[in-house]
């Protein structure tokens, strides 16, 4: 899930329908929406977020400077204009990117795991008790709108069973709960969905993994969640 902050609300809207394309889901909030939110936000909520995209308003460093205090989740400002010296004072403030406009939604996912990718270190450390087997990689995920690969062919998925398999990938070794992915795919703050949806979007998706890597990479364990052992 992404938050989208921007005093004008067809910018939020805007780009939150791009991210719905690509099956990721987003909130828009202006920045004294924001401000409140960040403040109220329970744990789970802010964790949830994979991203942060800052328009281009007036407080959006001491915006990113709230964000740190509260997530390493990556922080990206869109420049209307470029401007060297703006674009210093946002680096300084804790921002990862600055991106010009326009710019399209896969561009933002894939500089997003880049920067994910070098804040954690690339691979999260196993949890205790699962090691994953001492097999070649074959699934190729590319967090950025493409299908997955396997053995270097496309396998193409929905879109939402597209971004459950990029979040336990980026997540292996970790047991995620169904709330975690359901918060993940659909959003916190989602209307007419039910979480027990996630339990239909894995399990096509692990019987399509099965089918053609020959073994099922993903633990699922009943009220205890998933967990990609690759």
């Amino acid at each position: 899930m992404y938050c989208l902050v921007d005093g004008r609300k067809s910018v939020n809207e805007g780009y939150a329908a791009s991210f719905d394309r690509e099956g990721v889901s987003a909130f828009g909030l202006s920045p004294d929406e924001f401000a409140d939110w960040i403040r109220v936000a329970s744990r789970s909520d802010v964790d949830a977020i994979q991203g942060f995209l800052l328009g281009d308003f007036d407080e959006r460093a001491k915006c990113a400077a709230a964000i740190r205090k509260h997530s390493r989740a990556p922080v990206i400002a869109l420049a209307d204009q470029r401007s060297l010296e703006q674009t210093l004072v946002l680096f300084d403030a804790g921002i990862d990117d600055v991106l010009p406009k326009p710019v399209h939604v896969r561009e933002i996912l894939a500089r997003s795991e880049a920067i994910w990718r070098r804040v954690n270190g690339g691979i999260q450390p196993a949890a205790a008790g699962i090691e994953a087997p001492a097999r070649p990689e074959r699934l190729r995920v590319f967090f950025d709108g493409r299908d997955p690969e396997v053995d270097g062919e496309p396998l193409s998925l929905p879109r939402r069973e597209r971004h459950i398999l990029e979040y336990l990938v980026r997540n292996r070794g970790r047991r995620l709960t169904k709330t975690q992915v359901f918060n993940v795919i659909y959003g916190v703050y989602s209307n007419g969905v039910e979480e027990s949806v996630i339990e239909g979007h894995v399990s096509k998706l692990r019987k399509k993994l099965s089918q053609r890597l020959g073994y099922d990479p993903i633990e699922a364990k009943r009220y205890m969640g998933y967990v990609y052992v690759g």
